[in-house]
């Protein structure tokens, strides 16, 4: 039987796949895989076709090997282009909530200074405020203390006259009508202006209650129309002169009405 070569056409085949291979890198374990030229065929014809169909499919075959490598490649590719493109969207959202974060921390501290200049303001104003309130209420005591000190420092003559202002200056503040002519007329007609002048003789003395003081007042009426604030020795002038001074303005209207024995 006759001994074959190889086909011209299946060399060029062979030559094809070989150099595919070499460009992706992986035609070395393909071509390895064809019949060599020492194998023998029935008949030449036959066997030549049978050649280059084996090396068709083998080409196939690698050929669908590499493009499952460079699918794989490309489905690697993409997947780091994801990552990568998810880190830098990471990154941005970091630096977007730094960003704001600082943001944030600047209003937070912008509106705490104002709040403390807001209050540091108010404080002052309220003792500010504090302060004008209490220069006026002082303004107001000292316009006011020399009038008290006025009336506290008033001082009276220990004789009639004095006797008689003071005990004016008590009726004023009770209420009590009367004039100085008034007090001083009665005065003087009822017991000389004699503070301890009593009467034995009349009959309130007969009945046991005499008269006694400036005004002649019994003891009885004293005690009934003494006005407070004032002794309740009914010989002291100033007790004297009031009492009576309230029980004639009771009785007569004031004491100015009363111009005899009352």
């Amino acid at each position: 039987m006759p001994k074959h070569t190889h086909s011209p056409t299946l060399t060029k085949r062979h030559k094809i796949a070989l150099a595919g291979v070499a460009t992706l890198g992986a035609a070395a374990l393909a071509f390895s895989a064809v019949p060599s030229s020492a194998e023998t065929i029935t008949s030449g014809a036959p066997a030549t076709a049978a050649k280059a169909a084996y090396g068709t499919a083998q080409i196939t075959d690698v050929t669908g090997k590499v493009t499952d490598q460079l699918a794989l490649q490309n489905v690697k590719v993409e997947a780091i282009a994801a990552k990568t493109k998810a880190s830098a969207h990471q990154l941005h959202v970091a630096h977007l909530k730094k960003v704001h974060a600082a943001h944030v921390k600047h209003v937070h501290a912008a509106h705490a200074k104002h709040v403390h200049a807001a209050h540091v303001k108010h404080v002052a104003a309220v003792k500010k405020a504090a302060a004008k309130r209490a220069a006026q209420q002082a303004a107001s005591r000292s316009a006011q203390r020399p009038q008290i000190q006025q009336v506290a420092a008033k001082t009276y003559a220990n004789n009639l006259d004095g006797w008689i202002r003071q005990a004016l200056d008590i009726m004023n503040a009770k209420g009590i009508p009367g004039s100085y002519s008034g007090l001083h007329r009665n005065i003087m007609r009822e017991s000389s202006g004699n503070p301890n002048a009593i009467n034995n003789w009349d009959i309130n003395a007969i009945n046991g209650i005499p008269s006694k003081g400036l005004l002649q007042v019994i003891p009885p009426t004293f005690a009934t129309y003494h006005v407070s604030g004032t002794s309740w020795n009914i010989y002291n002038p100033v007790a004297n002169i009031t009492a009576a001074a309230n029980y004639a303005a009771h009785r007569y209207g004031s004491i100015d009405n009363v111009n005899s024995a009352y």
